[in-house]
């Protein structure tokens, strides 16, 4: 009697597997010196079925770009603690970014260090995701300001740049945070939830730096030269 055939993975599966690889070699490689050889002896199959299912490099580095992308929105919202105020809001949705930031530092390093400086076509795939993150950061800081009751000191203008600051400064600490937790200069917090995981206490320690100063700003107090 023959060996029984092997069970067929299905395409689906197949391809996530392709791109889990392309991830970790376009993250630790660079996507210059990525090769398609490579991933596709990390995924365990042959190099024609990469380029059969996935097409050529360019498009399965776009491929991946869009679904870290999402992933990353989907946890950023997912995290965020629905009907409650504005900054327990954003400390949430912050909690969640740098979580999943830290949980998937090869997904990380493609979308903020790889694509951006990969070409116009890559870097509008991200500026598309971190725009909406910024819109998500605007309209939780427009709610603070309405909830202190200083909607109208506050133009759009100011607000939407301090999203902007946030949001930028997230991506740095983010940055940070992934280096120290490789290289040993920072050690995790304990296991647990809120503001004892690594992830909250970043989240925390951003808040404290920005939305404090921010709150001075919702009492009508502005800094001056």
């Amino acid at each position: 009697m023959g060996a029984a055939k092997s069970k067929r993975v299905p395409r689906a599966v197949r391809e996530q597997q392709m791109m889990d690889a392309a991830v970790r070699t376009f993250a630790r490689r660079g996507y210059r010196a990525a090769s398609m050889d490579e991933i596709a002896e990390l995924a365990g199959v042959s190099k024609p079925l990469v380029y059969l299912y996935l097409n050529s490099k360019e498009d399965l580095f776009s491929a991946v770009i869009r679904r870290e992308s999402a992933a990353l929105v989907a946890a950023v919202t997912a995290a965020v603690e629905k009907g409650a105020p504005a900054d327990r809001q954003l400390w949430s949705g912050l909690t969640g970014f740098f979580a999943h930031t830290s949980e998937h530092p090869d997904g990380w390093a493609v979308l903020h260090q790889q694509a951006r400086s990969q070409g116009e076509s890559f870097a509008s795939e991200v500026a598309a995701m971190r725009a909406e993150i910024v819109g998500f950061v605007t309209a939780l800081i427009a709610a603070a300001a309405k909830e202190a009751g200083c909607a109208g000191e506050l133009a759009d203008r100011e607000v939407a740049g301090l999203a902007h600051a946030l949001v930028g400064a997230a991506e740095s600490l983010a940055d940070w945070a992934n280096v120290s937790a490789t290289d040993g200069t920072s050690p995790p917090g304990p296991a647990g939830d809120g503001e004892q995981t690594p992830a909250g206490e970043a989240a925390a320690t951003l808040m404290n730096f920005a939305w404090s100063g921010l709150g001075h700003r919702m009492r009508g107090e502005r800094w001056t030269p």
